[in-house]
C-alpha cells in the first residue's frame, strides 16, 4: 500500500454497527461487560477507546512501526519516554531543538536525577566521545528546531545500537509523508500531532510510534498509569486531518522552496536556513534520507535586532504571528521570545538562534501572495 492509500485507508474500517465511513467518535468513559473481565476488547476509556485505536493503527502503519500510542500532547508523549528512563540515566540530545523539549529534560527530569547533554549531532561521529555507560537514550530532531540543521539518521542510529542505547527521532518538522526513521533504525518516532499530522491548527495533541511491540507496551502500561491520554474527538481530528496530510505536505514544499529563494535574494535578509539549498550543510543527507525538505524556514535579518524584528514580524497579513506549525496556514513567529524562550540566551546564541531570527511555516496559500506578503513586511526596515 503507497502512501497516498495508507493516510486513507491504512487501519480504518467502515463501522460494522451503522457502516459509516468515517470513523465515530466514540464519547464515552466506560464499556458495558458481560461480566467481570468478559467484555469487547474496551473497559475503561483511559485505556482504550474505539477512536484512539482506529487511530494508532493509521499512525503505526504511516511510520513502518508495529505500535502506536496516542497522547494529550507532544509534550506528554515525550514524557512517556522519559519516564521509560531510571534516576541516574542520561539522555543525549541534539542541541538545537524544541524549547519545550528542553525544559522538560533540564527543569523536570533533572530533579529525578536524569541528566540531559546536549550535543551537535549535525557529524554523527562526534557522538562516540559522548556516549557514557550510563547513556540510556539518544534524541533526535530532524530537521531541527529551529535552526533546519539536519541529523543523520541511519549513522546515530548505528552508533546507537553498538553500544545498546534507545534512539528517539522528533519528526514533528518533517512528517512521515517526507521521513519514516523507524526504517533508518530508530526505535522510536514522536510526533506532537497538534502540526502536520493534524494539519488545520484545531487540535492538540501527540504520539509515538515503535517497532518493539515489548517498548510499545511498557510506554502503553505507563501511559494507562499516567493518564496522558487524548479525547476521542481529538482523535477524530488528526484522523480526519492525515487523510490529505500528503497533499498538505506536498503543496507546502513547494511554496517553501520558493520563499526560501526568495528571502535568499533579499538585501535585508541575511542567512536563511533551509535545508533545500544546495550549499546547506545537511543538504545531501537530507536528500538521502527526505522525500522533499519541508516546509519550514527560518532566517536572520542583516542587522541583528529585535527591534527590526518585530517590525516584521507584526507586519504580515497572510503570514499569522502565532506559535506552532504545519497547519495549512502560513504562520511567522520569533523563538527567541516565543517557542525557544526557555532556553537560556547564551545557550541559544551557541547554535545560532539570534534574537532577529524568524521562523517560518509556510502553509498551502497561493505562494504569489506569501511572497508578496513578506516583501511588504521586510519594506518596513
Amino acid at each position: 500500500m503507497k502512501f497516498g492509500t495508507k493516510v486513507i485507508h491504512a487501519g480504518i474500517e467502515p463501522d460494522p454497527t451503522s457502516g459509516a465511513v468515517m470513523t465515530p467518535i466514540y464519547q464515552t468513559s466506560t464499556y458495558v461487560q458481560a461480566e467481570p473481565g468478559v467484555h469487547k476488547g474496551y473497559e475503561y476509556a483511559r485505556t482504550q477507546n474505539p477512536t484512539r485505536s482506529a487511530l494508532e493503527a493509521n499512525l503505526a502503519a504511516l511510520e513502518n512501526g508495529k505500535t502506536a500510542i496516542c497522547y494529550a500532547s507532544g509534550l506528554a508523549a515525550m514524557d512517556a519516554i522519559l519516564k521509560l528512563l531510571e534516576s541516574g540515566d542520561e539522555v543525549i540530545s541534539v542541541n538545537d531543538l524544541y524549547g519545550g523539549s528542553y525544559r522538560l529534560m533540564t527543569t523536570v527530569y533533572k530533579q529525578f536525577g536524569i541528566k540531559s547533554k546536549f550535543v551537535d549531532l549535525s557529524d554523527a561521529k562526534v557522538l562516540e566521545k559522548h556516549i557514557s555507560k550510563k547513556t540510556k537514550l539518544i534524541w533526535v530532531e530532524t530537521p531541527t528546531n529551529p535552526m533546519l540543521n539536519i541529523v543523520d539518521i541511519k549513522a546515530v542510529c548505528a552508533i546507537a545500537k553498538a553500544h545498546g542505547i534507545m534512539v528517539c527521532v522528533d519528526n514533528t518538522f518533517a512528517s512521515p509523508y517526507l521521513q519514516t526513521p523507524i526504517d533508518l533504525g530508530a526505535d522510536l518516532v514522536l510526533h506532537s500531532a497538534t502540526k502536520y499530522l493534524g494539519g488545520h491548527s484545531d487540535v492538540v495533541h501527540g504520539c509515538v510510534i515503535s517497532n518493539d511491540e515489548e517498548l510499545g507496551q511498557r510506554l502503553r502500561f505507563i501511559q494507562n498509569a499516567a493518564g496522558g491520554v487524548p479525547g476521542p474527538q481529538d482523535c477524530f481530528l488528526v484522523l480526519r486531518g492525515i487523510k490529505t496530510l500528503h497533499l498538505r505536505v506536498e503543496r507546502a514544499c513547494k511554496n517553501a522552496k520558493k520563499v526560501a529563494k526568495f528571502l535568499v535574494a533579499h538585501p535585508k535578509v541575511g542567512r536563511v536556513n533551509y535545508p533545500g539549498f544546495k550549499d546547506h550543510p545537511g543538504h545531501k543527507i537530507a536528500k538521502a534520507q527526505m522525500r522533499d525538505f519541508g516546509a519550514m524556514v527560518s532566517f536572520d535579518l542583516k542587522k541583528d535586532s529585535y527591534s527590526d524584528a518585530k517590525k516584521v514580524l507584526s507586519n504580515t497579513n497572510f503570514f499569522l504571528l502565532a506559535e506552532s506549525l504545519g497547519g495549512v496556514e502560513s504562520l511567522i513567529g520569533h523563538p527567541a521570545s516565543m517557542t525557544h524562550a526557555s532556553i537560556p540566551k547564551k545557550e541559544r546564541l551557541k547554535v545560532g538562534l539570534t534574537d532577529s531570527l524568524i521562523r517560518l511555516s509556510v502553509g498551502v496559500e497561493d505562494v504569489d501572495d506569501l511572497i508578496q506578503d513578506l516583501e511588504q513586511a521586510l519594506a518596513n526596515l
